[in-house]
């Protein structure tokens, strides 16, 4: 199976980027997201029900900001691990 990193560095594109993963979780793909340096910006009822499908899904989702790990339930993750996962993910869609 393979795995898809999807990066998330733009807060105007955080919805876009956890759509995207929900889609590619549907074509059987292995799904990383990652939230990078920033707090979600805007956790509505939407948002927060399509990560509740991504972890359903057996979607990862993983964050370097301690907010989204403590308030959103993202798994820590440091540079440096995101780094080596990005190199050992087959696709990775940058937003």
């Amino acid at each position: 199976m393979k795995t898809v990193a999807v990066v998330v560095r733009d807060t105007a594109q955080q919805y876009e980027a956890l759509r995207t993963s929900l889609g590619l979780l549907l074509e059987s793909l292995n799904v990383q997201m990652y939230v990078l340096d920033h707090e979600i910006a805007n956790m509505d009822e939407a948002y927060s029900e399509n990560m509740e499908f991504l972890d359903e899904m057996e979607g990862e989702r993983f964050s370097n900001n301690s907010a989204n790990v403590e308030k959103y339930g993202f798994q820590h993750v440091t540079l440096e691990q995101v780094s080596r996962r990005l190199n050992e993910a087959d696709i990775v869609i940058p937003f």
